[in-house]
C-alpha cells in the first residue's frame, strides 16, 4: 500500500502527528542546506563562483534545481603523456588546443619572401618547411632580441613562433612572411633534391625564403651550449603537433636547424624526443605509433 494511503487510514491524531513531522523533516532539510551553503560560501572558490552562477540562473527555469555543485568549478582534465595515447581509433583526433600570444618582431628582422632571387631568377615553388629550433635561454630575452631593430643585415634575426615552456605559443613574424631564422642552410628532399634560395647577394643562401621557423624554449639547464639538457615539455610538444597540423605541412617537411645547417655549427633543438612528437603530430591523421618510417623524417643523411 502506498504512504500516502497507510498515513489515510490512521486515526486523525496520528495523521497531525506524521504531517507536523513530515514538515519539520522538510524544514530541516531545507535549513541543513542552506547552513551548509553559507558555511562554505566563505571560500574563495565559492564566492568566485556566485556572480557566474547568478548570471547563470537568470537563463534557467526557476523550477531547475540549485545544486552545490553548481558553484564548484568543472575538474581539470589531464593532460596525458604521448604514450597514454596509444592505441588511437582511426577516426580520433586530439582535443588539445593551446594559449596564444603575440609579440610581434621589428620590421628590419623579417621580410616579404622573395619570388627572385639575388640573380634575378624566378624562386622554385618550394612547399613550406618547417624548420625547429631552440631558445638557448628564455623566451622573453629571445622575444626582445627580436623586438630590436637591427640595421645591419648579418645581425637580423627571427623565427615565426616560439612555443613557451607551459605550451603557450607566441607568434612573432606571419607566416606570409620571411623570419630570420637560418643562416647558411639547405634542406635535402627524401628524393635527393637540394632545396636553398640566395635572397642576399651578400649571404649564402638558405631555407629562409620558403622555411616556417619555430623554436622550443629550452629548460634552465639548457641556457648554454652543452650537447644536452633536460628536454622540453609535454604542453610544448602537444602544441607543436597542433601547430604543424594547423600549417598543414606534412611530417616529411618538418626538420631541424640541426639537419639543415651547412656550417655544422648548430645543434639545436638539443634533446629533442623526435617519437614523443611524431607520436602526437599522426595522431590529428589518425595513424597510431611513429614506426619507422619509409622516408626519412626530422633526419637526414
Amino acid at each position: 500500500m502506498a504512504w500516502s494511503n497507510i498515513v489515510n487510514h490512521l486515526p486523525a491524531g496520528t495523521q497531525t502527528a506524521v504531517s507536523t513531522i513530515r514538515s519539520f523533516r522538510g524544514l530541516a532539510a531545507r535549513h541543513s542546506g542552506l547552513l551548509m551553503f553559507l558555511v562554505l560560501l566563505q571560500s574563495p572558490v565559492m564566492r568566485a563562483r556566485v556572480p557566474i552562477l547568478a548570471a547563470e540562473a537568470l537563463h534557467r527555469p526557476f523550477e531547475t534545481p540549485l545544486l552545490l555543485s553548481s558553484f564548484l568549478p568543472a575538474p581539470a582534465l589531464p593532460i596525458l603523456d604521448s604514450d597514454e595515447l596509444l592505441p588511437i581509433p582511426p577516426s580520433w583526433r586530439p582535443s588539445y588546443i593551446p594559449l596564444f600570444e603575440t609579440a610581434l618582431a621589428d620590421p628590419s628582422n623579417y621580410d616579404q619572401r622573395a619570388t627572385v632571387d639575388a640573380q634575378g631568377n624566378p624562386v622554385p615553388n618550394y612547399e613550406l618547411l618547417v624548420v625547429l629550433h631552440e631558445t638557448v635561454g628564455s623566451a622573453d630575452s629571445a622575444l626582445a632580441l627580436f623586438q630590436n631593430y637591427h640595421p645591419n643585415d648579418a645581425d637580423q634575426v627571427s623565427y615565426h613562433a616560439i612555443i613557451r615552456r607551459n605550451g603557450t605559443i607566441v607568434y612573432i613574424v606571419p607566416k606570409n612572411l620571411r623570419a630570420f631564422g637560418a643562416g647558411n642552410s639547405a634542406f635535402i628532399t627524401t628524393s635527393g633534391q637540394v632545396e636553398t634560395v640566395q635572397t642576399n647577394p651578400n649571404l649564402a643562401s638558405s631555407v629562409n625564403n620558403f622555411a616556417y621557423h619555430i623554436s622550443l624554449e629550452s629548460p634552465s639547464d639548457g641556457f648554454n651550449y652543452d650537447l644536452n639538457h633536460s628536454g622540453y615539455t609535454e604542453l610544448q610538444y602537444q602544441s607543436l603537433a597542433w601547430l604543424i597540423d594547423d600549417l598543414g605541412v606534412s611530417e616529411t617537411r618538418v626538420t631541424t636547424h640541426a639537419i639543415v645547417d651547412r656550417g655544422g655549427e648548430r645543434s639545436d633543438p638539443r634533446s629533442f624526443d623526435r617519437d614523443r612528437f611524431l607520436r602526437l603530430l599522426r595522431a590529428y591523421s589518425g595513424q597510431s605509433a611513429p614506426s619507422a618510417p619509409a622516408t626519412p623524417v626530422l633526419n637526414q643523411s
